[in-house]
């Protein structure tokens, strides 16, 4: 059973003493909170072993009280071993003397312990690049740092906020491998900054069907830029973002059947690909389809979160990467306009639920941004007034380790240093918008 009990209590209490209900019942059924009738393998064998936040007090209270009584009185499980002598047991023939071995003994002699020789932050005087890929000197990372985004990286990290450069490189792939070297060098640049964490190289991938129209368009794609990236800034993450529609369908079949046709390229088997192969570092999925692509099933909203977390849980595809949430639900134009009694349901909803549910280890909000036609929707108000929903944010310390947030330098409300500022009341990580 993969459910995290510490984390289920600190989440369940903290969210309760700050006065969040968390709707355990209602997001999985309205007569029993365990009841998975409605998944099928692999979501239901997970979610029919789940834990209710009760259950796992229960759980916690019996190991724990009378200062661990039970813990002490405990016993290890016996050491399952075998008597390579014994008659009729077989062993293997390993190479060697049998004797038994010091910690850095009989090793190879070229092996390195983890984390020996991953590329440092660019130095004075050398190239940021592995042998045969994309370099960036130093004066490429000094002339990135004068940018609008290199000073919003510098801005983040004085405000305390882990940062991620956002970008998308897809358009600079499909037009050729010289403006996809340059944008890829103009990236790693603003990357190599200190206190940049990682690159998200493209967003929706697989959704906008004129970008590609293949899935070994996208596997190609997926495969030259991440190795272009790990030329050129080794030992930053790579993270992409996406969508599975299937996913939020549960077992309705007609669904399921629908969203395959329609969006081709964001199968599960296709989005597992990216996490399982080892490219990326993070896998960020976005919630948005859940408001309006599941109304002729029947599905609300809340179901088809539900249904797509317990999925991804249950594909074990955190074994493979760090799987994060992305979520523009709470802004309105100009600003949000949830009440605070809205704001605390959309707390619990999307963001507390998803954590319970551990299907996302992060959850990404945006605080703002623009639709096609220039309306600007943002959670807090102008030049960064707060409301509601900004106020109910604000009492999630004991989660912000977990939330994260994407700006861009290029539209400040009012400045980068004062916008970074203020995000980070809420946010602990950022993504900044890299043209």
């Amino acid at each position: 059973m993969r459910w995290n009990l510490r984390r289920t209590l600190a989440i369940g209490a903290a969210l309760t003493i700050l006065g969040i209900g968390l709707p355990v019942a209602t997001a999985y059924s309205q007569d029993d909170p365990r009841n998975c009738n409605d998944l099928n393998d692999p979501a239901f064998v997970v979610c029919t072993w789940l834990a209710t936040p009760e259950e796992a007090r229960d759980i916690a209270l019996f190991w724990l009280s009378n200062d661990g009584e039970k813990l002490k009185e405990a016993e290890s499980l016996p050491t399952v071993t075998v008597d390579c002598k014994a008659p009729g047991n077989v062993c293997p023939d390993l190479d060697g003397d049998s004797e038994p071995r010091g910690e850095s003994e009989g090793l190879p002699g070229d092996y390195q312990e983890p984390g020996e020789n991953e590329g440092p932050e660019c130095e004075a005087g050398t190239t940021c690049s592995l042998p045969g890929g994309v370099a960036v000197t130093p004066a490429e990372v000094r002339s990135a740092a004068q940018t609008p985004s290199g000073r919003a990286v510098t801005a983040a990290k004085d405000a305390g906020l882990r940062t991620w450069v956002d970008t998308e490189l897809s358009d600079d792939w499909k037009a050729g491998p010289q403006q996809f070297t340059a944008a890829v060098k103009r990236v790693a640049a603003v990357a190599a900054q200190p206190g940049v964490i990682g690159i998200r190289f493209t967003s929706q991938l697989g959704y906008n069907s004129t970008a590609f129209t293949t899935t070994q368009e996208i596997d190609k794609f997926v495969s030259e830029a991440t190795t272009a990236l790990r030329a050129a800034v080794p030992g930053k993450k790579l993270a992409l973002h996406t969508l599975v529609p299937e996913l939020g369908c549960g077992t309705n079949d007609a669904c399921k059947a629908e969203m395959a046709k329609k969006y081709p390229l964001l199968s599960p088997d296709q989005v597992q690909s990216y996490a399982t192969s080892g490219a990326i570092d993070q896998l960020s999925l976005d919630s948005g389809l859940a408001r309006t692509e599941y109304a002729a099933w029947k599905i609300t909203p809340e179901q088809a979160l539900r249904n797509q977390w317990i999925e991804v849980r249950a594909r074990a595809w955190d074994a493979y990467a760090q799987i994060a949430a992305e979520d523009a639900g709470f802004t309105g134009p100009e600003h949000s306009l949830f009440t605070t009694a809205q704001a605390t349901d959309a707390i619990a909803d999307r963001i507390s639920q998803t954590l319970m549910d551990d299907g996302a280890e992060t959850v990404t909000l945006w605080s703002r941004w623009q639709d096609a036609q220039g309306k600007v929707y943002r959670i807090l108000g102008d030049k960064n007034a707060n409301n509601p929903t900004w106020d109910q944010l604000s009492q999630l310390d004991a989660v912000k380790l977990r939330l994260a947030t994407i700006y861009n330098p290029a539209t400040p409300d009012v400045d980068a240093a004062a916008d970074l500022k203020k995000l980070s009341e809420v946010f602990s990580q950022v993504y900044l918008i890299t043209a």
